[in-house]
């Protein structure tokens, strides 16, 4: 999954960009299959305007704190949060089909290890490790939850690679491998449904993107919005 990798555990704060926030669903075709109220229908779970709008106040408001080096506009926020809380839910199925629970003290490690990420990174670039996490669209309430998602992932990657995590190449390719076709499974299992005034989920990125909307070229000749990651490759 985009966002944090097994073997180097390193968080990927760029290719966030080119994203916008639409506005009434009367300018999009599908607003139906999506509930009224709802950000995004992900399984049986609803993620709501409200948790959505919740989780970006809370983000642009920490944001405020670090003028100049939070990398995401504010119409980019809402599609960055709304990807992690989708790939939260995705990344629950995922484990529970592996059979995996995570502990507390686990989701403790991985918050300790994005946070230990998070200021290596800030360390190289000058900047402030909470504005890293900020940029990667994490709210501070978020970060227990991106916590949990890291714990999941190690541990089915040290499941997948008989108990202990990759050390070599081969093992961390098999393991990045597994993790990806777990994940695509998984979202595809979901039938993730994201309201049009967000956007669309991209299953090739598992981030929201602008959706499929027509694109005014200068000379008015509409032109289709990129349909990558429209289905799962699974």
């Amino acid at each position: 999954m985009k966002g944090l990798t097994v073997a180097a555990r390193k968080i990927r704060v760029a290719g966030v960009g080119g994203v916008a926030v639409f506005g009434a669903c009367a300018l999009l075709s599908a607003c139906s299959p999506v509930q009224m109220g709802a950000a995004a229908i992900v399984g049986n779970q609803r993620i709501t305007q409200a948790t959505l709008d919740a989780q970006v106040t809370s983000l642009q408001s920490a944001a405020a704190k670090y003028p100049g080096q939070v990398q995401l506009t504010a119409a980019q926020v809402p599609q960055a949060v709304l990807g992690w809380l989708i790939k939260f839910a995705v990344e629950d199925r995922a484990a529970g089909g592996a059979g995996i629970t995570v502990s507390q003290s686990q989701i403790q490690a991985g918050v300790a290890d994005i946070e230990s990420q998070a200021a290596e990174y800030a360390q190289e670039s000058g900047g402030s490790a909470q504005a890293v996490l900020l940029s990667s669209g994490i709210s501070p309430q978020m970060l227990t939850d991106l916590g949990k998602y890291q714990a999941q992932q190690l541990a089915i990657a040290e499941k997948d690679n008989g108990g202990k995590l990759p050390s070599t190449t081969a093992q961390d390719n098999a393991v990045n491998a597994a993790l990806t076709k777990s994940a695509c499974e998984s979202a595809k299992s979901l039938n993730i449904q994201v309201n049009p005034q967000f956007g669309r989920f991209d299953y090739s990125q598992y981030t929201v993107v602008d959706g499929n909307q027509l694109l005014s070229r200068p000379s008015g000749t509409p032109s289709p919005a990129s349909t990558s990651g429209l289905t799962p490759s699974c």
